[in-house]
Parts: C-alpha cells; sequence; structure tokens
C-alpha cells in the first residue's frame, strides 16, 4: 500500500472502523446515513480521487 498521507480524519475515524467490522450493527447504519450529508465524508471521498485512491463502499 502506498504512503500517501490522507488530510481527513474520515480515514482514522473509529465510528467509521466499528462500522466496518460490523455493517449490519446499528451504528453501521448510522454512519451509513451520516456519510450522505456530512461534509467530511464528501472532503474524504474527493481527496481519495485525487490521489487516484478507490473510494470505500458505503
Amino acid at each position: 500500500m502506498n504512503d500517501l498521507h490522507i488530510e481527513s480524519r474520515c480515514h482514522t475515524c473509529p465510528f467509521r472502523a466499528r462500522a466496518e467490522r460490523k455493517p449490519r450493527s446499528l451504528a453501521a447504519r448510522f454512519w451509513r446515513w451520516h456519510t450522505g450529508w456530512c461534509p467530511g465524508w464528501t472532503g474524504y471521498t474527493k481527496e481519495l480521487k485525487s490521489k487516484g485512491i478507490a473510494v470505500p463502499k458505503v
């Protein structure tokens, strides 16, 4: 994996990691819902795209 620096805190978010570990949990559903309007998530996906990194599925 590349050692690219990711500015967004979404990259290391413990809430996101928890949602990925247990995708059917209530916390994961809440996390997916919040990505629809979260400006931080939007910035994170733009940053990944600009660096040529695949955007994780929600």
